[in-house]
């Protein structure tokens, strides 16, 4: 990494490192309340925290790593401090692992294509550009506060499942684990396959049209869903009479990406690459089909 990245990486930990003890004291003195309601103050604390150096350093991209890095926080402190004492273990290793492995994966992701503080995401440029002297109240509420809802909402099938999951691992635990697995190897896959293309420096207006690409516009994203719906199979596994409340992350999350992201990407590529609205017309949005003659 050059030294500018270097330094940016540094700000960047002492941020998360920072909200995460803000998290853990405003927990702490939340005793008293339900411990959903406690996460989720937490929660909320922290995402203040991140706000307030994306302002300090004027980049809202500070917040990038709090969709992946979340559900780990709250699974270990699940894990560690509330869990009851027959609590299964198998069962708890499992989901600590694949939650694991799916945020720091994730993470990884977005490091190997930051650049440092220097860069900012697209879409925060453009929605700073649209709202001008209201861009910050926009970014608190739009693009810190409104995804870490998405993502604790996500995550409500881990309280039971890390907390209460005393039973043996059933059929329902071992679909859960392998939807959960296949979510992490489908974004990972994509996410690879995407990065290549990138790195291989293809004409202008090029469009990625093979591996995973071939049947899905936005694969990375199929991946994404599917490992929200495996947490939700976690939970269930466990709460079965939870299944309303439980669902309600993985179908806020899958709404967001159906009716705002891929509809934001797909708009921004018609206008950047001509052959991009044929190729809308030829190949699945998210889900992997065959292409269209």
């Amino acid at each position: 990494m050059s030294k500018s990245k270097t330094k940016s990486v540094v700000i960047v930990t002492i941020a998360y490192v920072l909200a995460i003890a803000v998290a853990a004291v405003t927990g702490y003195l939340l005793a008293d309340q339900h411990l959903i309601l406690r996460f989720f103050i937490a929660d909320v604390a922290a995402t203040v925290v991140i706000f307030l150096f994306s302002i300090s350093y004027n980049n809202s991209s500070f917040y990038d790593p709090y969709w992946s890095l979340g559900p780990i926080v709250i699974a270990v402190f699940l894990a560690c401090f509330f869990a009851a004492e027959d609590v299964n273990s198998i069962r708890t290793i499992l989901i600590l692992a694949l939650v694991s492995a799916y945020g720091l994966r994730l993470t990884y992701n977005w490091l190997r294509g930051w650049t440092g503080l220097d860069h900012q995401d697209w879409r925060y440029i453009d929605l700073q550009q649209k709202t001008g002297g209201m861009y910050w109240w926009v970014s608190f509420s739009g693009i810190h506060l409104f995804p870490t809802v998405l993502v604790f909402l996500g995550c409500l099938p881990l309280f039971p499942a890390l907390t209460s999951g005393s039973a043996p691992l059933n059929w329902l635990d071992i679909l859960a684990a392998v939807v959960t697995a296949t979510g992490i190897l489908l974004e990972g896959i994509s996410d690879n396959q995407l990065r290549n293309f990138r790195l291989s420096k293809p004409e202008k207006g090029a469009i990625l049209n093979t591996g995973l690409w071939k049947y899905s516009r936005h694969p990375n994203y199929l991946g994404e869903l599917t490992f929200w719906l495996g947490l939700y199979l976690f939970g269930l596994a466990i709460n079965p009479a939870g299944w309303h409340w439980m669902g309600s992350g993985m179908l806020s999350i899958t709404l967001l990406f159906v009716l705002y992201s891929v509809p934001a990407l797909d708009k921004r590529s018609v206008e950047r690459r001509p052959g991009y609205a044929e190729h809308m017309k030829k190949t699945s949005a998210i889900l992997l089909w065959p292409p269209k003659k």
